[in-house]
């Protein structure tokens, strides 16, 4: 009798444990999981944003074929990326990113185009504790008074493209605008903007802030004019840009720019009478010299007609590069926790050079430059030449999520 209550014992005890298995969290290969890893894709294919969503798409899809050697799988396990349009608005952001999470149950999501779009969602990222990979929103209080431990991102953010414009100013004591985009990005950044020139001894002279929608930026260009402002600070994404207007009215024959360098198609609406301008890039084709960059310049070459890749589709990209890289480190564990624990700290390997998550916020540390545009044979844009590299350390920035 007491031999058949141990077996029975036993047989509970094995039966109980088969059951519970890996744990209620992670589906990763510690459970025996061998399904797809899902990612989830929110970016604005439509919108205000739309060719910004479209780069990183492009990007991202680039990245995750160099990251897997074209195989799309990861620790054994294939990738399964689910799409999501956002439309650049923050009620249709919660909607998508709701779906994606809840019913998609996505392992990872990557996103989103814009920083009014990825502040809505942050709540629903810590809510269903998801890892997510911001990009290409620059806001600093993603990763700064808004940011959850769930939260990490490869794009630069308003402080870094700040330290790196203040870096670019060559006049000392300088008298500096700035013009930006009426939403968390235009803000955030002009504030960040003038907490760095300030501290190199310039000084904001004017302020303006449009709304995205404006398609006529005369007035308010007329306002830079009368400023007296030396240079100018421009914080603009997606349409409606304001230098076809600013290069019509001849703006930058009386004030300079300290500008973030816009990609290729950027560059071509400069044109040749931007030549000689400076400003400082957060990345262009021909600046890095590495194996990564390499491979994603000629496949990008191969794929799109010869065309160079854009300064948008490096970040879609290096968060391909970024999320495999992870799961590779955790052995193709999809819990949350364990990934979180594995990036944070992590070092990974872009077409920009090496790129760390630091620990504190999970914002990507990484390399910018200062440049000069320049006329180069064989280019129908001018090109940036390099001035200087700056080192990840100098344009960190600071730690604001305490």
């Amino acid at each position: 009798m007491k031999k058949t209550v141990l077996i029975i014992f036993l047989i509970s005890i094995m039966v109980f444990f088969s059951g519970c298995g890996g744990g209620t969290t992670g589906t990763g290969a510690d459970s025996g999981d061998s399904g797809p890893i899902k990612i989830g894709l929110l970016q604005s294919t439509s919108g205000p944003f739309e060719f910004l969503g479209r780069n990183i798409s492009q990007g991202f899809e680039l990245g995750l074929e160099y990251a897997t050697g074209g195989t799309n799988k990861v620790a054994g396990r294939s990738i399964e990326i689910i799409r999501e349009d956002s439309q650049g608005k923050p009620e249709v952001a919660i909607e998508k990113a709701t779906k994606l999470l809840s019913e998609d149950k996505v392992d990872i999501l990557i996103g989103t185009s814009s920083s009014a779009t990825t502040l809505a969602i942050l709540p629903l990222i810590e809510e269903y504790k998801t890892p997510m990979i911001v990009v290409p929103a620059k806001a600093d209080s993603i990763t700064g008074q808004q940011w959850n431990k769930y939260v990490f991102r490869t794009m630069t953010n308003t402080s870094q493209d700040a330290a790196a414009g203040a870096l670019s100013i060559s006049r000392p004591n300088a008298k500096v605008a700035i013009y930006a985009m009426d939403y968390a990005y235009g803000r955030e950044g002009a504030e960040t903007f003038k907490r760095e020139v300030e501290k190199r001894g310039h000084k904001v002279v004017f302020e303006e802030y449009v709304s995205a929608t404006v398609t006529d930026h005369t007035a308010h260009i007329q306002k830079v004019f009368d400023s007296g402002a030396e240079y100018i600070y421009i914080l603009w994404a997606g349409t409606n840009t304001p230098w076809p207007q600013m290069n019509d009215m001849k703006l930058f024959e009386k004030v300079k720019q300290v500008m973030a360098f816009p990609g290729v198609q950027g560059l071509k609406v400069l044109g040749d009478q931007a030549v000689g301008l400076e400003g400082f890039l957060t990345y262009f084709h021909l600046v890095s010299d590495n194996e990564v960059n390499r491979w994603f310049v000629e496949k990008y070459n191969e794929k799109f007609n010869g065309e160079d890749p854009d300064m948008y589709i490096e970040p879609g990209f290096s968060t391909a590069i970024a999320a495999v890289e992870a799961i590779k480190k955790a052995n193709g564990v999809t819990d949350a926790d364990t990934l979180v624990k594995t990036m944070e700290g992590m070092s990974f390997e872009t077409p920009k050079g090496t790129m760390t998550f630091r620990p504190e916020d999970h914002q990507a540390l990484q390399t910018m430059w200062t440049a000069r545009l320049i006329k180069k044979e064989g280019f129908d844009y001018p090109v940036p030449e390099v001035i200087r590299e700056l080192s990840p350390e100098e344009t960190a920035p600071p730690v604001q999520n305490r």
